[in-house]
Parts: structure tokens; C-alpha cells; sequence
């Protein structure tokens, strides 16, 4: 089967160690081309075998043999470069958040509809079966009425002079960059969207980026639900799901391949207590489904208008840090 031609904007750390032998391991994508300010690129390129590589983004788009991208530049420039990517006819994966605002998120749907490209924001963990056998634990009525659910993501940033993420200007912050997985797991797993959200942080008095935050959030199905994000916090990346008869348990939600891919599930109900362990490479996975959709003419499973509906939560949520009070969605 002929396979889907990628090429990388950026030599960023998660395209290197993440993405790219992604790319390399899947069954419908091959990479032939990477690009950056720079001379990085040349380098990157010999240790991947990439055929062609550029010191410019723009030349990369030029390229008449490339069908997609993979977008992992800093977050405030997400929305320039998918818009040039889109005008260049390349189908879009971009890393999340895809943009600042969800009017830089409209923007990009828009272009990426007139020029006939598919785009997907890069939320790898939703691909890891982990997610899909929740659901169906939670729906076999096992743990009985979901009452509420918390989500958690953090690690300790430890070199802050020259990150993004504490770049205000840049998108950083600790909502954009984690907290945007706590509210996608929370509306995947629910099935509902937030009404009302209510965020408190913790601000770096320097670059008043959110290092820490908490955020209730009231769902339209009458399921409560809360999410912390830090980075000043030690890594951990869950889920919890309240039931009226038990409890469900995802202490590897987001990076499972930190753990050698292993999705471990712990169901506490009346029948007892149990483990269900789910393998699966969700950067592959991710890489196949869009590759697949571009080959064959589908929308991917995650779609345009969830995108919207994801970062006007973190629209949301950041207008309730500046206003101190709950923000409507």
C-alpha cells in the first residue's frame, strides 16, 4: 500500500523522541522531510535517514512530495504555520494546544476547509485502548451512575530561564500545556461538555504564566468534575471516575509509554477489586488513524468542531483566573 509522505516543521525535543519514530514504525505513513531555522535539520535528518531537509518552513511546504505535516513549534505560532500549511495543500497534525484562543482555532479550520486539507490537534493519549475500555467498564454499569471524576497532570519543570512554558507571550502556561489533557480526558470520558468552569492559579510574579492551577468544572450531564495541572508538582498523569458503586482508577492516563505502554485500569466495586492491563502505542496509533484518514478520505476520530470545544474550555478557564469568578463555556 502506497503510504502516506510526512514531513516534520521544527526538530522540537517531542518530534525527536516521540513523534518522528512514530512516523518510522507505522505501516501507512514514511518521512521524507524536515525543516528548521537553522541548521538543525541537517543533522536531525541523518540520524532519522530523512531524504530531504530544509533551513526554512516554507520550503518545506513547497515541496510537491510531501501530503502532511506534523506542526510541533511553540504554541504561539501554531496558528501561523497551519495556515500556511493549509494554503500549501498539506493535511495538518499539530501538537497541542492547537492555538491560543478559539478564535485562532476558527481561523484555522476555516482555511484548512477552503484549501480541502484535514487537520488533526496532536492528542496522542486518546489513542491508547486504556480510554475505550473505561467507557466500556463505566457503561457495563460495573462502579453504577459516574458522580464525578478527577484529573491530574504535572511534573517539576526544572529549567525555567530559557523554557516556553513559562513564556506568557509564547503560550506557555501550565493550563495550555497539561491542563488542555485533563479537560479533553474529562469531556471524552463524561461524554459531556462543561457549563460553567472556575479556575484558581498560581502565578509565576516574573512571567505570570500559570504554574499551578485547580479548575472545577460543572458538566451539562450533572457530573462534577476537577482537574490540577502544575509544574511544580512531581510527575503524575491520572484519572479517577467516581461512581455510586465503585471507583475507576487510570494512574498512567497520558503517557503510558513512559511505562513501557502498559494502560493499567484499577476497578474498585462490589464485586471487589480488580486490574485490567490494556498495551498500546498511542504515538503509532495516532500516526496510523491520520494517515489512514488522508489515504482513505475519512474524518478523523478526532474532529474540527471537539477541537473548538476543547480550547474554548481553556478559553474559559484562563478568563476565570484574570475575573476571579466562574466563567460560562
Amino acid at each position: 500500500m502506497e503510504k502516506v509522505r510526512w514531513g516534520v516543521l521544527s526538530t522540537a525535543g517531542i518530534a525527536q523522541t516521540q513523534v518522528i519514530p512514530a512516523i518510522l514504525r507505522s505501516d501507512y505513513a514514511e518521512l521524507i522531510g524536515i525543516a528548521s531555522r537553522g541548521e538543525k535539520a541537517r543533522d536531525v535528518a541523518e540520524v532519522f535517514s530523512i531524504p530531504y531537509y530544509y533551513e526554512s518552513y516554507g520550503d518545506l511546504l513547497r515541496n510537491q512530495e510531501i501530503d502532511a505535516v506534523y506542526i510541533p513549534l511553540p504554541n504561539h505560532i501554531h496558528k501561523e504555520w497551519a495556515i500556511e500549511a493549509a494554503k500549501c495543500g498539506k493535511h495538518i497534525l499539530i501538537e497541542k494546544p492547537i492555538a491560543l484562543t478559539s478564535e485562532e482555532t476558527e481561523e484555522i479550520i476555516d482555511v484548512c476547509d477552503s484549501n480541502n486539507v484535514k487537520f488533526m490537534e496532536a492528542f496522542m493519549y486518546q489513542f491508547h485502548p486504556q480510554h475505550k475500555q473505561v467507557k466500556e467498564i463505566i457503561a457495563s454499569g460495573e462502579i453504577g451512575e459516574v458522580k464525578f471524576l478527577r484529573a491530574c497532570f504535572s511534573f517539576l519543570l526544572e529549567d525555567r530561564k530559557e523554557n516556553i512554558r513559562m513564556n506568557k507571550e509564547m503560550g506557555g502556561g501550565s493550563i495550555y500545556d497539561i491542563g488542555s489533557y485533563c479537560i479533553h480526558a474529562i469531556r471524552n470520558i463524561t461524554g459531556s461538555e462543561p457549563v460553567q468552569v472556575e479556575a484558581f492559579a498560581e502565578l509565576d510574579p516574573e512571567s505570570g504564566i500559570d504554574l499551578s492551577s485547580i479548575v472545577y468544572m460543572k458538566m451539562e450531564n450533572g457530573v462534577s468534575c476537577v482537574f490540577d495541572c502544575s509544574f511544580d508538582m512531581c510527575f503524575r498523569q491520572e484519572y479517577e471516575i467516581i461512581g455510586s458503586k465503585g471507583r475507576i482508577t487510570v494512574p498512567g492516563a497520558y503517557r503510558p509509554d513512559v511505562i513501557g505502554n502498559e494502560g493499567v485500569i484499577l476497578i474498585q466495586s462490589e464485586q471487589g477489586q480488580r486490574t485490567e492491563i490494556v498495551d498500546g502505542d498511542q504515538y503509532k496509533l495516532q500516526i496510523d488513524h491520520f494517515s489512514q484518514a488522508i489515504k482513505e478520505d475519512f474524518q478523523p476520530v478526532y474532529t474540527a468542531e471537539n477541537t473548538l470545544k476543547n480550547m474554548r474550555v481553556i478559553d474559559a478557564c484562563y478568563k476565570s483566573i484574570e475575573n476571579r469568578r466562574a466563567i460560562g463555556v
